[in-house]
């Protein structure tokens, strides 16, 4: 396969696992917004945090208000991962490889794409409803490309930077979320700790497996056992490493005589460290500290891809798009496309939720 083909598989299916779970995440805080005082920043902000691009946010918006958050993440131009951008390098992406791709996953890139850009009542339809529907085009993404994709290193690319982006934004949403939520000792059980707790899963899109498997009232201790190290729940960290290693070793091909190379090491020792570790031994040695070195080693694991199967796009063809928003070591991997070109201009019509401040 030529690296540019890889390439853009990969990064189509992370820009579109990131604007849905950005319109996810966007969603929930809509509906715990109700709970907090007019003009409050505070369900807000986090999100912020998770799509791993405070410095930026507060460069453009330094009176930051909830307006501000949902223009950011949604539409605003010099943001790379807000959605409309996501969706538009997607789809470029997507355009650049017609020939790989399938007519079905061409056409529901292109009609979410052309929804954005030219869909005046798309953008005079109420906040939720422009979620909700950029959610359901991005997984209905998903569903014609598991339904019409062949099985073979097309399917296990695209595979690739699915997992990566969702095991990149699980830990964040967590990692942000759940000191914030932890309650003062007068709140515990009561209705609005449980509703930050069930808030914080809907974000993740785990509520309802959670219950199935969860027979009792929310703990801290368990959500962050699901979305961490559940090995059946689809979005955990540990179920995406597990995903991630099985495709690695399919891409690579017959194994070569001799110690493995960096890229098998590391994934192979992610996979292990979250697949034989207790809930209990992350929280003693420090949750945030656990999530914060999740991160570091998968923006080395992506490094590590890209080094081996996408550099020779890079170097033969320096994108302008190539994006570095400075955020740090870990928004490098978060944030930089190695083929995507720059979007075109955003629609001016705007809906009360997404206009600009």
């Amino acid at each position: 396969m030529l690296s540019r083909v890889a390439d853009s598989l990969y990064w189509i299916n992370r820009y579109v696992e990131r604007a849905e779970n950005i319109s996810r995440f966007l969603e929930v805080s809509e509906a715990m917004a109700l709970d907090c005082p007019p003009g409050s920043a505070e369900p807000w902000l986090p999100l912020i945090d998770a799509s791993g691009d405070r410095e930026l946010f507060d460069r453009l918006y330094p009176d930051g208000g909830p307006t501000d958050v949902v223009r950011f993440l949604v539409r605003e131009p010099d943001n790379p991962s807000s959605i409309v951008n996501c969706i538009a390098t997607a789809r470029e992406n997507a355009r650049q490889i017609r020939e790989v791709i399938t007519t079905e996953m061409w056409e529901q890139i292109n009609d979410l794409y052309l929804t954005l850009k030219e869909s005046d009542h798309f953008w005079r339809l109420p906040a939720q409803e422009q979620l909700h529907e950029v959610r359901r085009a991005c997984q209905l993404f998903y569903g014609v490309t598991d339904a019409t994709l062949s099985r073979d290193l097309s399917w296990q690319f695209s595979k690739l930077g699915r997992l990566v982006e969702r095991a990149d934004k699980t830990s964040r949403i967590l990692d942000v979320k759940y000191f914030l939520l932890l309650p003062s000792p007068e709140e515990v059980g009561g209705v609005l700790d449980e509703l930050q707790w069930i808030s914080l899963l809907r974000s993740a899109g785990a509520y309802q497996m959670f219950r199935q498997s969860q027979q009792r009232a929310i703990e801290p201790k368990a959500v962050a056992a699901f979305l961490l190290l559940d090995p059946i729940f689809p979005r955990s960290v540990r179920y995406c490493l597990e995903g991630l290693s099985k495709s690695l070793r399919v891409i690579r091909g017959n194994p070569v005589p001799g110690p493995p190379d960096d890229l098998e090491c590391l994934s192979g020792l992610m996979l292990a460290n979250w697949s034989y570790v207790r809930i209990d031994e992350l929280i003693g040695r420090g949750l945030h500290e656990a999530i914060d070195q999740f991160q570091s080693d998968l923006n080395h694991l992506h490094g590590l891809i890209s080094d081996r199967y996408f550099d020779t796009v890079i170097h033969a063809t320096q994108s302008p798009a190539c994006v570095q928003s400075g955020s740090g070591e870990t928004q490098s991997m978060a944030s930089s496309s190695a083929s995507a070109v720059p979007p075109p201009p955003l629609p001016t019509a705007s809906s009360p939720a997404c206009a600009p401040a």
